[in-house]
């Protein structure tokens, strides 16, 4: 049988057989292109019906965080020095930048109304003294002579009487010389702390009032050595502020430069204002470089948790359940996540529970979106 076959191929032309066998790859193709296309367009339809989503790869951040902020350079004390006393400026000692101690004179202040009333007060205990130390003796002498009769018990009581208002008249001229002395001991300026003039506001001869109530100061003096440094740290990074914390410090005016600085206090309270929480910290100016009053930028360095993941607000979910992220697993189902907010930057938010580093987290997912429903990933 084969070899009738054979004989019968052997009488087919060539030319023939080349054709019948295009053909019939032809018609392969064709079919298995069409089983494909049909296939393809089957799948093609169970994706449309999927939910597209699109995706973030979750991404620890561990290690440390860097930021900087704004701060403000403050004297660790500064006072401004007003006259005690009413007069002129007989001499002044110092003038700004003038380093000086706790105690030293500053400026002499001539108040001859005030020395002359102190003169007159003296004069007034003197007289007040003598009067006392005479009635005294009067009083003492008619307790003697009621005790004989000479004398009226009523007389008696007048002496001492007289005897006691006069010694207290004593003490009150006493008290008014004493106020006047304190007076006249403030024509002496002196410096309340040590530290450096920083502004010198009257001259020789200018006429001065007490009190600062509307009235120009003498001078201005600050202790520049240790200075403080005042920084408003906002409300998500106030859990990470730990005491005695360390900070570097820039300077526009030290470029290239670095100080450091440690943290003293905070206010313990965040402003309402502005939702930030006051920061004070200390830096050593033995050299003098730094100045009061100035800017400079506080690099933070913060040591973040190694669960910590930040993932942008487009992912949470406000469920009635609490606050969840959708996760998309290896078969494209959706698992649902409770999730708890440590820190809130704006545009994204640190947690620490409900996400793993290298998961798959849903962005913009709808309210609708089930625990377990299978959804396709957006192109």
């Amino acid at each position: 049988m084969s070899k009738t076959i054979h004989s019968h191929l052997k009488k087919i032309p060539k030319p023939l057989i080349i054709i019948l066998s295009v053909v019939l790859i032809f018609l392969l193709l064709n079919i298995g292109f069409r089983i494909y296309a049909a296939m393809h367009l089957k799948q093609q339809t169970i994706n449309n019906e999927l939910p597209s989503v699109a995706i973030i790869t979750a991404k620890s951040i561990g290690g440390t965080e860097q930021f900087i902020l704004p701060g403000n350079v403050k004297a660790w004390h500064e006072a401004t020095i007003y006259a005690r006393t009413n007069g002129y400026i007989k001499k002044w000692y110092v003038d700004i930048g003038s380093k000086v101690k706790k105690g030293d004179l500053l400026a002499l202040i001539e108040t001859p109304e005030l020395d002359a009333q102190l003169k007159q007060a003296q004069a007034d205990l003197n007289t007040a003294i003598a009067n006392n130390k005479l009635a005294q003796i009067t009083s003492k002498r008619w307790r003697n002579l009621v005790k004989t009769q000479s004398v009226s018990q009523q007389e008696v009581d007048e002496k001492v009487n007289n005897a006691a208002a006069l010694e207290a008249l004593v003490i009150a001229a006493q008290a008014n010389v004493n106020r006047l002395t304190q007076l006249v001991n403030f024509e002496r300026v002196i410096a309340p702390f040590d530290g450096i003039i920083t502004a010198r506001h009257t001259d020789l001869g200018a006429l001065i009032d007490q009190g600062s109530t509307g009235n120009v100061p003498l001078f201005e003096i600050a202790q520049i050595n240790p200075l403080r440094v005042y920084v408003k740290i906002p409300q998500n990074y106030s859990s990470s502020i730990t005491p005695k914390m360390t900070v570097r410090l820039k300077f526009a005016e030290h470029p290239g430069k670095e100080f450091s600085a440690q943290l003293i206090e905070t206010a313990h309270a965040i402003d309402p204002q502005t939702r930030t929480l006051l920061a004070q910290f200390k830096v050593n100016n033995d050299r003098e470089l730094l100045l009061s009053g100035g800017y400079t930028e506080v690099l933070f360095t913060l040591k973040m948790p190694p669960n910590a993941i930040r993932i942008p607000v487009e992912a949470l979910l406000f469920q009635a359940a609490g606050m969840q992220v959708a996760i998309l697993d290896k078969n494209n189902r959706v698992q649902l996540r409770s999730i708890n907010i440590t820190r809130d930057f704006g545009d994204e938010v640190e947690i620490r529970t409900g996400v793993k580093p290298g998961e798959k987290v849903i962005l913009y997912p709808p309210d609708s979106v089930l625990n377990g429903e299978e959804v396709r990933v957006s192109p």
